[in-house]
């Protein structure tokens, strides 16, 4: 039975289908009508302050936000003539923020139950003795939990948009998961049919994972009213053979469909590139034809002046990691240099697995900070990383024209914060975008709206029962571990 009383999504009710099969729907509060539509409100959210992220990026210190259906009606300093009685429910945001929801470009919700289990390590031993072997051990139980622990995080902490890699096996599970949840998604279910050190269970031929691929974008890509996009994940060059990476190229152009990766994080991955197919990486994902406005690279560490320069030719887009970076000591990307080359950088928290947090703040005041010794105190300054949050990362997604801004007619993707904590005060006299990049936290987050829906207030997820979701993730990850060998 579902919380609150609400029925069975219809996705659910398929007899085959894989949430329907592991009784996946107990853990959701659906609110259906009666022909199984959501059933979405007009709201008013007024008297705020409003950071719109738009061309100008102005500041409404006091406004008004009209939500109609998914998209933004009106933004103003005083929507006049407006008869609250016409709206469904009006919020007074009196001293609160509205922001654009953080849109994170890169990752891995199938890694939410491996955080913790493989900390102090470096990114090739981390993904061979941990990693890999816990993604091996993943079942479709597991992965739709781990995506949902992920979820739950990044919800909370006002994140609206992501650009996911799944793992090789089990991704229709996390599809649902980030179905029923409400969060807009771009993912894919990872690649890998090359190297001696993967997992068996991690390693297909090439014919099975296009068509795998080309399985999950026909059934998911576009799927609930267009919130969620397919794109195709190659993992890295380390895993995947040659042929593969140029079929996805064909493959992704024929489709018009995004292509996201890895390069170019830890300079073992590119000896062991350059070895195998004697260029550097970005050069290698150039001549396989990878590159392109519609291709997301994370991390981008260890590159060179060709491949910063390939980058830019070819319009990439990069997703920045800081947090994961450090961790995994593998560098600081030159992101102050590719901005300035005109390359679009969005910005990510990676797995839980390898970072532990997927918090947006956390990357955001990272990012900031870990240039100014390399560069300047004005190397990275806070409008330039909440426009890598939010606008940048549109752009990165092709989305730049419904989402990353508060404007009329976009997406409303919203997130409201309350500031009045001793961590973020004073106010007064001090620059907004400063104190939401260098002081914010996520508990600052009081609402999370993603296509007109509010899918977290008052310290609540609307649609997920919480509470279990986590005692179904400690569960998971013991069965995980024992799988793996990696626990008695």
């Amino acid at each position: 039975m579902l919380a609150d009383g609400g029925r069975e999504s219809p996705c659910l009710a398929e007899s085959e289908d894989v949430g329907s099969r592991l009784g996946f729907a107990s853990i959701f509060r659906l609110r259906y009508g009666l022909q199984g539509v959501w059933s979405v409100p007009t709201i008013l959210v007024r008297n705020v302050a409003i950071v719109t992220m738009d061309s100008r990026r102005r500041i409404i210190e006091r406004g008004s936000i009209l939500v109609e259906g998914n998209r933004i009606r009106s933004v103003a300093g005083d929507l006049e003539g407006l008869d609250e009685a016409d709206t469904d429910r009006v919020i007074d945001g009196s001293g609160k923020v509205v922001i654009p929801g953080f849109i994170q470009t890169h990752v891995h919700l199938c890694q939410s139950l491996f955080r913790g289990a493989s900390d102090d390590m470096e990114l090739m031993d981390w993904l061979r003795s941990r990693t890999w072997p816990l993604e091996a051990a993943h079942d479709e139980e597991s992965t739709y939990y781990s995506a949902l622990l992920g979820i739950a995080e990044l919800l909370r902490g006002g994140t609206t948009s992501i650009v996911d890699m799944e793992s090789v096996n089990h991704a229709d599970s996390a599809f649902h998961a980030i179905e029923q949840s409400g969060i807009r998604a771009m993912s894919g279910k990872a690649m890998m049919d090359w190297g001696d050190d993967v997992p068996e269970a991690l390693s297909e031929s090439t014919e099975r994972s296009i068509a795998e691929s080309v399985e999950l974008a026909d059934k998911w890509d576009g799927a609930a009213g267009g919130r969620i996009r397919y794109a195709f994940t190659p993992r890295f060059a380390v895993s995947c053979s040659d042929r593969l990476l140029r079929e996805v190229a064909e493959l992704a152009r024929a489709r018009h469909a995004w292509i996201h990766t890895h390069s170019s994080e830890n300079p073992g991955e590119i000896e062991v590139v350059e070895r195998e197919r004697g260029m550097r990486n970005v050069i290698y994902l150039d001549d396989v034809g990878l590159l392109g406005p519609q291709t997301i690279i994370a991390h981008c560490i260890h590159l060179n002046e060709d491949e910063l320069n390939v980058l830019a030719r070819t319009r990439s887009n990069v997703a920045h990691c800081p947090s994961s970076n450090l961790k995994l000591a593998s560098g600081i990307a030159r992101v102050p240099e590719m901005l300035d080359m005109g390359i679009n950088v969005g910005l990510g928290a990676d797995g839980a697995g390898g970072n532990n947090n997927l918090d947006q703040f956390i990357e955001m005041r990272l990012a900031a900070l870990i240039q100014k010794p390399r560069v300047g105190p004005t190397a990275m300054l806070a409008q330039t990383v909440l426009e890598m949050a939010t606008i940048r990362g549109a752009v990165s997604m092709g989305m730049e024209d419904d989402a990353g801004s508060i404007e009329e007619g976009k997406l409303a993707d919203l997130v409201m914060l309350d500031l009045r904590k001793p961590h973020a005060s004073p106010g007064a006299g001090v620059d907004l975008v400063s104190r939401i990049v260098y002081s914010a936290h996520s508990s600052d987050v009081v609402m999370t709206m993603v296509d007109g829906e509010i899918l977290y207030e008052g310290e609540r997820l609307v649609r997920m029962d919480e509470e279990e979701v986590l005692a179904r993730c400690d569960e998971a990850i013991e069965r995980l571990s024992r799988r793996a060998g990696l626990r008695a």
